[in-house]
């Protein structure tokens, strides 16, 4: 029979995917003598198999779960459900991959209406007592039975208002015997059953609701945004009780080795006095900073940093720690990987290399490629911020910049921003209900919680700009309003946060581009040690081109042409190379079109040096540059005094019911090859100026779109050749230039070998393969693909992430193919896919030799390039 209860002695940090994160560390802070309360671990089997079964407890489960129930007691020496000693466990979930707050936790389990008095008597402290029996059955109540939090929330705020207390701890023990008994009315009110007074079905209806709580709304949406799959399962962590809510002895935190904002090599944390874990993490009071532990209890504050020592050096990575202090002794409840913002994932990753702790390749590998992105972004202008509405100061929870309009609630947060609107998600203190809101908005901001509540962490985990705890900042969700003394916001009013100071501004402040450190760049040079292809980037103009140098692109893989042709000086000349009824025509339209496109090229050809640059000729078909409304249809007919009837002709003429397989690309140079040699002409002579005027050895490759044949790349390779070999033959300097195309249609890579004889080099175009290979149209596709991704027809958007089975298979094919007519064959891609880490290493693991994506994702193909070659060595 398949075991599903492991005890934390039996279980290894290796035994993670079987015993979740929680449980595998547990068990591993167990096995190195860290204090841990002894307890035992549910697999991620177990779960699974509940919710293929029906949700239901088998009864071999119930059997085991009470076996080792039976061990623990003989270890403590104490009985559940005793009467006048009793033991309490703590449920937990603990899922494989870390999902903070998704899922669900009980405490103080096994207490009842007459064993709350035995342990009242044993402490010979009441109010411990019943606190830990008020927060049992409204936990239960939330978690279990599914009573919305807010209900108990909600009156334990209007009990404190009555009896005018300021926090959860001023409750006497008659209070709380009162809101115990209003609880368990509300239970029975809402659900029509009573508060379970019988330990071992408390137990058995608090895993069901773990196990369950894999699939939660606020679970999927989490594990949607993350990437993790949904087929892992939760395991559930049953371990003994310890009190931080005993007296002002006790306590309870969480803490970081490091700053996970930051990076800096120092103690990050917070607790409670006289408290449990959920009040740290909910924001219900504010916690003190973890330093002032050394003054409260300084022995204990001297084992907790040895501990953090401890648990640094034996997982070799900054750990994020939960503990309890029960009267005076430390317990560790939870210790895992933590989660951190970029800036501090590069300083952690850098400082562990020169500490000797991890290795460069270690480093390297340390961090997520998708996480760089966060170091690419734009923060606020000094300038503007000199200048800026100060509203009020929180913590610094998440940095970055962000503005937006304010929403006080996650659906209305989630709904603007699908209708395009900036936001800033404005609430007391975020729960794991706020996911989606938190997801869709730029910013989150909270009057309430510290460094390490829920708002914090997620944020952190998201890459969110968050501002958390700004007191200053009264929010009534309920009349979607907050105030700052006499001033009042009302939901959409613009606001702006700076996640890094912590700061809160009214109105839109404008941002800078991102500052790069010394640690960011010295991750970027390890990771060019180890990446084994190119990384292009995708520009069209002098500015990207420059931005795309500065973050160390090593070429350009694809100068969109096209692009070029709107500017509003040179549109007309377009359009009257368009309409011209002869080749005399055309051929003057384009000459006054040369002189542009060569300053262009020459401007790209200055910033890239002695770098490739792929230039693509035209590609998009010709109506998509004329206009179509009546009004500027008239203006275009009397700028190029023709009649408006004639135009009209023209326009409709040009018209196609599919542009994505009409007349364009290689098949307009094939119908006016005056157009592309007029741009190889642009091309070749601004790159032999160049080279003329600046000394730099250009490398200009000319890439052919959308070629289905060998024979049109063969006619327009030859015509191409014919305009360069004439212009080279007059020059005083020469230039490298090749002559290749874009690999886009499925045929081409079916017979890639017969291209590649007419070809100097490919470059796949993944955007329109995919649209080609698939049978749909970027542009339209939005319309259905989220209910693809929903029903997991998809498993990912394949214009985001590449489709390795389908259009894979076409990209293995025919660079095969291309390197079996050319061995030594020039590979590449220059689609969107060229900038996603798992794509990255699908195109490495295919030998190709380059990818190209856009200026702001060039670090991160470094980086995911880097971690292909190390991964696939």
């Amino acid at each position: 029979m398949k075991k599903y209860v492991y005890s934390f002695e039996e279980g290894k940090k290796e035994m993670k995917s079987l015993l979740g994160g929680k449980g595998a560390n547990l068990a591993e802070m167990s096995k190195i003598g860290l204090p841990v309360p002894p307890g035992f671990t549910l697999t991620t089997e177990a779960c699974i198999h509940y919710i293929e079964i029906g949700e239901v407890l088998e009864d071999s489960l119930k059997e085991s779960i009470f076996e080792h129930l039976e061990d623990l007691e003989e270890k403590l020496d104490k009985k559940f459900g005793d009467l006048e000693d009793p033991l309490l466990v703590s449920v937990r979930s603990g899922a494989v991959i870390s999902m903070p707050g998704m899922m669900d936790t009980i405490l103080n389990l096994g207490l009842n209406d007459q064993s709350v008095k035995g342990l009242a008597k044993k402490t010979s402290n009441p109010r411990f007592a019943y606190d830990s029996y008020r927060r049992l059955i409204q936990m239960f109540g939330n978690v279990v039975l599914g009573i919305p939090g807010y209900e108990f929330d909600n009156y334990l705020e209007d009990k404190k208002d009555e009896k005018d207390y300021d926090n959860d701890t001023d409750l006497t023990v008659e209070d709380l015997k009162e809101i115990i008994q209003d609880f368990k009315d509300l239970i029975k009110n809402r659900k029509n059953v009573e508060f379970p007074q019988a330990p071992e079905k408390q137990l058995l209806m608090a895993v069901k609701a773990v196990f369950s709580s894999w699939n939660n709304a606020r679970a999927i949406s989490y594990r949607n945004h993350n990437d993790i799959p949904h087929d892992l399962g939760t395991a559930v962590n049953i371990q003994t009780m310890v009190f931080g809510n005993i007296g002002d002895n006790s306590g309870t935190g969480v803490a970081f080795t490091r700053n996970p904002a930051t990076g800096e090599n120092k103690v990050f944390g917070e607790f409670l006095l006289n408290a449990q874990g959920e009040d740290v993490v909910a924001g219900i009071r504010t916690p003190k900073d973890i330093e002032e532990l050394n003054n409260l209890m300084p022995e204990v504050y001297q084992e907790f940093i040895e501990v953090t020592e401890t648990l640094e050096d034996h997982y070799q990575d900054m750990q994020d720690i939960e503990f309890t202090i029960q009267e005076g002794e430390l317990y560790l409840l939870q210790t895992r990987t933590g989660k951190r913002t970029a800036d501090a994932a590069v300083n952690i990753a850098v400082d562990m290399e020169e500490e000797g702790l991890i290795d460069k390749e270690t480093a390297v590998m340390r961090i997520d490629p998708e996480d760089i992105s966060q170091l690419l972004h734009p923060n606020f202008k000094e300038e503007e911020l000199e200048k800026a509405d100060l509203l009020a100061t929180g913590l610094a929870a998440s940095p970055g910049a962000a503005t937006g309009k304010v929403y006080f609630n996650s659906e209305d947060a989630a709904q603007a921003a699908a209708d395009g609107e900036d936001v800033i998600l404005v609430r007391k203190e975020t729960s794991p209900e706020d996911i989606e809101g938190m997801v869709e908005s730029n910013g989150i901001l909270t009057s309430r919680g510290g460094m390490t509540s829920h708002a914090a962490v997620v944020a952190r985990g998201m890459g969110k700009c968050c501002v958390a705890g700004a007191g200053d900042i009264q929010v009534d969700e309920a009349s979607k309003k907050f105030f700052v003394d006499d001033r009042v916001f009302n939901e959409e009013d613009y606001i702006s946060l700076n996640g890094s100071t912590g700061e809160v501004y009214a109105g839109v402040v404008e941002t800078t581009d991102a500052h790069l450190t010394d640690n960011f760049k010295k991750i970027m040079n390890w990771s060019d040690e180890y990446r084994t292809m190119g990384v292009y980037t995708n520009a069209d103009t002098p500015n990207d081109a420059q931005v795309a140098v500065d973050f160390g692109a090593e070429g350009i893989g694809l100068c969109r042409t096209e692009h070029m042709f709107f500017d509003s000086e040179r549109i007309i000349s377009v359009r009257e190379m368009i309409v011209a009824d002869s080749k005399k025509k055309r051929k003057k339209a384009l000459d006054k079109l040369f002189p542009y496109q060569k300053d262009d090229f020459k401007g790209i050809f200055k910033v890239m040096q002695d770098k490739t640059v792929t230039v693509r000729l035209l590609d998009p078909p010709l109506h998509e540059f004329l206009p179509q409304n009546e009004r500027d249809i008239q203006k275009l007919a009397d700028q190029l005094r023709i009649p408006i009837t004639e135009l009209k002709r023209i326009i409709d003429e040009l018209e196609e019911m599919n542009p994505m397989l009409g007349h364009r690309g290689c098949r307009l140079g094939i119908s006016y090859p005056e157009i592309y040699k007029m741009q190889v002409k642009a091309i070749i002579s601004a790159a032999l100026e160049v080279k003329e005027e600046e000394g730099y050895e250009v490398k200009a490759d000319i890439m052919i779109p959308l070629v289905g044949s060998e024979k049109e790349l063969s006619i327009l390779r030859n015509d191409a050749i014919e305009i360069a070999d004439e212009l080279l033959e007059n020059a005083s300097v020469k230039i490298d230039y090749s002559v290749g195309t874009m690999i886009e249609i499925p045929r081409a890579a079916l017979t890639a070998d017969k291209i590649a004889a007419q070809a100097d080099f490919f470059s796949f175009g993944t955007n329109d393969l995919t649209q080609m290979t698939y049978g749909f149209s970027r542009d339209d596709a939005g319309k259905f693909i989220s209910q693809y991704l929903d029903q997991e027809i998809f498993a990912k958007d394949p214009f985001q992430v590449l489709d390795q089975e389908g259009v894979g298979q076409l990209v293995e094919k025919a660079t095969e193919l291309g390197r079996k007519e050319k061995p030594d064959f020039k590979i590449g891609i220059c689609g969107e896919h060229g900038g996603e880490p798992s794509s990255i290493e699908f195109f490495h693991k295919t030998n190709l030799n380059y990818v190209s994506c856009s200026p702001y994702r060039v670090p991160i193909a470094r980086l995911a390039a880097a971690q292909a070659a190390l991964k696939n060595n």
